[in-house]
């Protein structure tokens, strides 16, 4: 009988490694040299980047970003007849080297105020590549998206009020959605829900249509809706009603102002599998199809003509793209339990702690080897909630051996913080066999760069 962690069982030698492989990027595998297996990535092995960049350690895959956004552009060619974009949400993980490559995509970035904007417009993304979300946007946000910006997502009427208000830069006149909330949440963790009518995201139907006389009356470039119902959700059906309900608004806005939407967004919020009782895993054609189905039905019955379709994916794009490895600094075992002490945890992936995420891991030495029983992975801070894993069949693991924790590439290092004198780990992105450092692990220096002296 094989050892058993919830639903999965393991009964032999490479079961373990064979339900976990499918978790980590597209290029990952286990390769033999001099003898010895270890994990690698894009023709890399972790082994030897870890000895180079140290650990905590971020490896993003490129081919499987690459990947991921032909699965989401087959899909809408298939399914949507229509003109249709893809706009990636930078909050899932951002800096220099992705927004260079979402320029080099050709698709839009999803920039939440005046610091992501200044990453986008660093990388060489021109106007038409930025749109600017934002649920209380300042005035330095909001300048910075007038300067920047193509598209503008307008949270609530104060904003667009403010916007009427200012000098808009000349030949620059980004264009204007408005962000409603249809009054349906999709199933996930509440902290992630977005969607519902008492959500701090939007405007209600009313407002909405108060905005677009307004926008009217000022002559602003209003051409686009937007709806978001929460984030990493696996069953597209809550999306139907929700954009019923949408378009049903947009004949209303019509009918009573003649205004006409030209693009609409249903957000993005594709879940993906973190574990693997999380496999198999429906596919992103599945949200797709259905999204451009009921955009399609809802218009033909309406004789609305078909909008331009916007989805907005970040998870679904780059979590499987990237993982964290980690050195285990200590085995501990206590009566009921096995710690594996490692070098990083809830500083670089709060993800745990804020919405009971679950993970998987593999050794990167010999990713073979059977389980010798389940493991807590756990980091180095002072917080008792910094576990990483729990309950996790793994191998016999010593002080010194490389954790891979595959799907960590969104809403980690985002969210990530300096407690604990934490430095922010390095990461390197990979392609075709080589290597390239794109974000340099912090330097005890870094953690007193903004400080200043009392003295």
């Amino acid at each position: 009988m094989g050892r058993v962690l919830g639903e999965i069982s393991y009964n032999n030698v490479t079961e373990l490694f064979s339900a976990r492989i499918p978790l980590f990027p597209v290029t990952a595998g286990s390769r033999e040299i001099n003898g010895a297996a270890t994990l690698h990535v894009a023709g890399l092995s972790l082994q030897a980047l870890a000895e180079e960049y140290g650990t905590p350690l971020y490896v993003y895959d490129q081919q499987t970003m690459d990947d991921n956004l032909i699965d989401y552009r087959q899909a809408l060619a298939r399914e949507y007849p229509g003109a249709s974009s893809i706009t990636y949400a930078g909050k899932a993980f951002l800096n220099l080297a992705m927004a260079q490559w979402v320029r080099s995509q050709g698709l839009m970035l999803d920039c939440t105020g005046a610091g992501e904007i200044h990453i986008a417009h660093a990388a060489g993304l021109p106007r038409s590549q930025v749109l600017v979300h934002g649920v209380s946007k300042s005035r330095a946000d909001l300048e910075s998206a007038l300067a920047f910006a193509g598209t503008i997502v307008v949270d609530n009427l104060p904003e667009l009020f403010f916007l009427a208000s200012l000098n808009w830069p000349e030949n620059k006149r980004p264009e204007i959605w408005l962000r409603l909330r249809p009054g349906i949440a999709v199933d996930t963790h509440h902290h992630r829900q977005t969607g519902q009518e008492d959500s701090k995201f939007g405007m209600s139907f009313a407002e909405g249509m108060e905005a677009v006389r307004t926008a009217q009356v000022h002559s602003l470039p209003l051409t686009g809706i937007h709806f978001h119902q929460g984030s990493h959700f696996h069953d597209p059906s809550p999306v139907a009603p929700a954009l019923h309900s949408i378009l049903d608004w947009i004949v209303e806005a019509r009918s009573s102002t003649g205004w006409q939407a030209r693009a609409i967004c249903p957000g993005g919020g594709w879940g993906v599998p973190y574990h693997e009782s999380d496999l198999p895993h429906r596919p992103v054609a599945d949200y797709v199809q259905l999204v451009a189905a009921t955009l399609q039905a809802v218009c033909r019955e309406n004789n609305l003509p078909l909008p331009v379709l916007h989805l907005e994916p970040g998870r679904s794009l780059v979590a499987r793209a990237g993982l964290a490895v980690y050195c285990v600094n200590a085995v501990k075992n206590t009566a009921t339990r096995r710690w594996l002490l490692m070098d990083g945890g809830m500083a670089d992936n709060p993800r745990v702690a804020l919405y009971g995420a679950r993970y998987s891991a593999l050794p990167v030495a010999s990713p073979e080897r059977p389980s010798a029983g389940p493991a807590w992975m756990a980091g180095p801070y002072c917080e008792s909630g910094d576990v990483l894993i729990e309950n996790l069949n793994m191998p016999a693991i010593q002080a010194g051996e490389l954790i891979a924790v595959p799907v960590s590439g969104a809403y980690q290092l985002s969210m990530g913080s300096n407690y604990n004198g934490a430095r922010r780990p390095a990461v390197v992105w990979v392609k075709d066999g080589r290597a390239c450092l794109v974000q340099a692990r912090e330097s005890l220096d870094d953690l007193l760069r903004r400080d200043l002296s009392l003295i």
